[in-house]
Order: structure tokens, then C-alpha cells, then sequence
């Protein structure tokens, strides 16, 4: 028998629990779990529910999978570049194309893989097997700062943070266009789009949505700005940019018939700041990943372009 137990963040709000265990579990069918309502084995804090029950931020999900072959998530010697590590926390600089935790079709080389090699046997369990550690997630194609959890408490408090929204989470980003405005504040509900459930969109029944945008360098026909995050919604710069009119640089799903000229491999987004609370000594800590080379590569070509009159 395998337990999984999960601590849900703002992003699950509202939403039914057998539609978030089934983004939680994602190799688990809905069919599958209607068994495993039938018998119990689901818990919403401490209690048996029904499928239709609604969840809300901070609670627990307890779910009991009998004879369910998970795979093995193997440590891997994987490279990450560090920003900071104690006994609590780790915080590293995700690459490109590294998926932060496994998945149907991704069993390797995510990042779990990599910390679970790192960190041994040190690190939380709350987010189950699969999510040894992992408070929070960025896209594959995103890159920069993440922060894992070494013990149960760092997580728990880590996670209070994000619900509380008392984490600094600064990001960089080159958007197509050129803002007006050298500061504006986009604060629109996101919720799944209806027409593409592999998408999120602004729309009025979503959970709300606040971003705040800060231009640092304009030029001809894009925008380098700074978005710091004041929730934490699926794909929220990308759709509170796109919704703008100013969809990120190489975003394939939100930047429509645009085509972008550079080799992005994904959207122009960077996880640059990240500041939290030490879980255990309550000082105040703030990392600073440094941009990709793709990243700086295009802000070059775009100043010296400004620069040629071009």
C-alpha cells in the first residue's frame, strides 16, 4: 500500500478534490479513484469525502493506493548550481527543460531526481513520493529559483509563507511590445480556460490574481521588465502578460500568431529573486539567480541592434 499525503496550496481553491488528486496523482485515473472514495481510502483533513468535495488552501489530503506499483525515483548525479543550502532548505537555479518533479513520461532527470541524489535522505515528505521536498514548482521552460525542503517543518513553514504571500518572488522576462506605463499592477482572476484545459486564462469565476510589473529597459519591438509575484496562480505572468497585449518572448501557448526570431526554447521567464523566512531561525534570506545565457544573449543582440539605429 502506498501513502500519499498533500498539504494543497492557493492554486487547488475551490476546485472538487478528485479533479486535484488527478492533477496531484497524474497517473491515476478518475475511474480508479471513484474506487478509492467507495472504500475510504480519501481523506480531507482527517475525514472520508465524497468526490465532489470541495478543497480549500492549507488542507491536508490523505489518499491510500493499494498495490499500486509506483516507480522507483532513483537518485541521480544530475549538476545543480546551488544558491543556498542548510540544513533546512535548498534553493538551486533551474535550468531549462528540467522538469521539477517526475510524471508520466518524465521518471528522470527532473529535478527531484537530482536533490534526492544531493540530499540523500534528507529532505520532507509531506508532497508524497513522487514530490519528495517540492513546496512550490516553475515550468519546465522557466527557469531560476526554486526552493526544496529538507524536513516536514521548513515545509510546513515554507508553505505558510506562500499561503500568506509573504515570499518575495521576482521574475525577469522580455515581452513583446513596449509598454507605456513604467510601473502597472494587473490584477485579474485566472482560472483554466474552457476552451483548452492544458491552459489558463483570465476569466471572472477564476481565483484572483495579482501581479506587479516593473519596465527596466524598452527597445524597438520588446519590453525587459520585472514581475514580482503577489500570488501564485498556474502560468500567472504568462497569462496576466498576454492578457496585457505583451505576451512573453517565445511563449509558444499565450503569444498567439506571433513568431518569435530568437532561440528561446520556451518563454523568456526567469525565477530571478527569491526571499523567505528561515523556518528555523526567522531571519530574513534572499537569493539571486543569475540569467540564463540565452536570456542575456538576446538582451545583448537587442541593445546593440538599439545601438546600429537597427
Amino acid at each position: 500500500m502506498t501513502e500519499n499525503r498533500f498539504c494543497l496550496t492557493e492554486e487547488y481553491e475551490g476546485e472538487r478534490i478528485d479533479k486535484v488528486l488527478v492533477r496531484l496523482l497524474e497517473d491515476t485515473s478518475r475511474n480508479y479513484l471513484k474506487k478509492l472514495f467507495a472504500d475510504g481510502s480519501v481523506q480531507l483533513n482527517g475525514k472520508a469525502v465524497k468526490p465532489s468535495a470541495r478543497v480549500k488552501e492549507g488542507d491536508e489530503v490523505w489518499i491510500a493506493i493499494p498495490d499500486r506499483v509506483v516507480p522507483d525515483i532513483l537518485a541521480e548525479d544530475i549538476p545543480l548550481e546551488v544558491l543556498y543550502e542548510d540544513e533546512d532548505v535548498l534553493v538551486v537555479n533551474k535550468p531549462k527543460d528540467m522538469v521539477v518533479h517526475p510524471a508520466a513520461g518524465h521518471y528522470s532527470g527532473t529535478l527531484v531526481n537530482a536533490v534526492m541524489y544531493r540530499c540523500r535522505d534528507q529532505l520532507s515528505g509531506i508532497n508524497g513520493v513522487l514530490r519528495p521536498g517540492i513546496v512550490h514548482r516553475i515550468d519546465k521552460d522557466t527557469t531560476g529559483s526554486i526552493i526544496v525542503c529538507k524536513n516536514d517543518a521548513s515545509h510546513n513553514s515554507i508553505a505558510a509563507q506562500l499561503k500568506d504571500h509573504t515570499i518575495v518572488r521576482k521574475y525577469y522576462a522580455i515581452v513583446y511590445g513596449c509598454l507605456k506605463e513604467d510601473e502597472m499592477v494587473i490584477d485579474r482572476p485566472i482560472g483554466r480556460d474552457p476552451k483548452d484545459r492544458k491552459k489558463m486564462a483570465v476569466r471572472p469565476d477564476g481565483k484572483r490574481a495579482v501581479t506587479h510589473v516593473r519596465v527596466l529597459e524598452r527597445f524597438r519591438n520588446y519590453t525587459y521588465v520585472e514581475c514580482r509575484l503577489e500570488t501564485g496562480r498556474t502560468h500567472q505572468i504568462r497569462v496576466h502578460m498576454a492578457f496585457a497585449g505583451h505576451p512573453l518572448l517565445g511563449d509558444t501557448v499565450y503569444q498567439g500568431s506571433r513568431k518569435c526570431p530568437f532561440q528561446t526554447r520556451g518563454q523568456c521567464l526567469h525565477a530571478g529573486i527569491l526571499g523567505f523566512v528561515h523556518p528555523r531561525t526567522g531571519a530574513y534570506i534572499e537569493t539571486s539567480a543569475p540569467l540564463p545565457d540565452y536570456f542575456t544573449a538576446i538582451l545583448d543582440t537587442l541593445r546593440s541592434r538599439e545601438g546600429n539605429g537597427g
